[in-house]
């Protein structure tokens, strides 16, 4: 057994692949422009001015807006395998290994980035944890429209807008005669071919459930700026057993950048 030729491209490159096809939160945020060590950074390009033409022509420079946020979240994993070089040799004992810990890193991500509902906009808000809105199959449809309309009516572009519902409302969902009795849900939660209201359905157990109060998020891919990476993959030789660990640490951050395209429903269900 040992440890000299771990390539920590490997096991990195696999864990992001794993990640990047288990996770909702991946596909309904915007990834940074660039990151400079745990710093994520942001572009917000400014509108330029739609002017009457009157046989000139006034040039608006280009301008964009940097927003910058620290990748402050830590989160990491160490397991023990018996020989480093014979699970990089096998590649779906390697397959299983990072396809496992990336999952946990799908738990804990979307977990944190579906928690950043309390950052829509006010006009954006249907329910409150005091006064939720109970959900049944008769209402969940239009209440998941009425999101869809909130982003309409602050300007939010059409495509690339989505909804994320635990499995429970997509249970109501299911009852209902304008969406599919049998929804297909694919790795990263999006329920194929199914959409309200020009928002694409995707379904996530990581989305907040405060004390039984579910929320369901309605957004546009550029509401949240979302960046992660893998900071450190290392294996060493375990003294305490005999076989070797793999360690790595993921970093990572997030932050609503456009509050006027996310929208949230806060409700109960039964």
């Amino acid at each position: 057994m040992s440890v000299q030729t771990f390539i920590p491209s490997v096991w990195e490159a696999k864990l992001l692949t794993a990640y990047r096809k288990f996770s909702a939160a991946e596909l309904v945020t915007t990834p940074p422009t660039k990151i400079e060590g745990n710093k994520i950074i942001f572009n917000r390009i400014g509108a330029s001015q739609l002017k009457d033409y009157n046989g000139e022509v006034e040039w608006d420079a280009a301008t964009t807006t940097p927003i910058e946020l620290n990748m402050d979240q830590k989160k990491y994993f160490a397991i023990a395998v018996d020989d480093v070089d014979a699970v990089q040799a096998a590649g779906d004992i390697l397959d299983a290994y990072t396809e496992d810990e990336a999952a946990n890193a799908k738990e804990k991500m979307d977990g944190f980035v579906f928690g950043l509902y309390t950052g829509a906009h006010a006009d954006n808000v249907i329910g409150t944890d005091t006064e939720p809105i109970p959900l049944d199959k008769s209402n969940v449809y239009d209440y998941i429209v009425d999101l869809g309309t909130a982003l309409s009516k602050k300007k939010v572009p059409v495509a690339n807008r989505f909804v994320v519902v635990n499995a429970e409302v997509l249970g109501l969902l299911s009852k209902d005669d304008r969406f599919t009795r049998n929804p297909v849900v694919l790795e990263n939660g999006v329920v194929e071919g199914q959409k309200i209201n020009g928002l694409q359905v995707v379904v996530s157990e990581e989305i907040a459930n405060v004390s039984g109060k579910y929320k369901i998020m309605a957004m546009h891919k550029s509401a949240i700026g979302f960046g992660k990476q893998i900071d450190k993959t290392e294996a060493m030789r375990l003294e305490s057993a005999f076989s070797d660990g793999v360690r790595g640490l993921f970093v990572y951050g997030s932050e609503v950048i456009r509050p006027e395209a996310l929208a949230v429903l806060t409700a109960t269900i039964g």
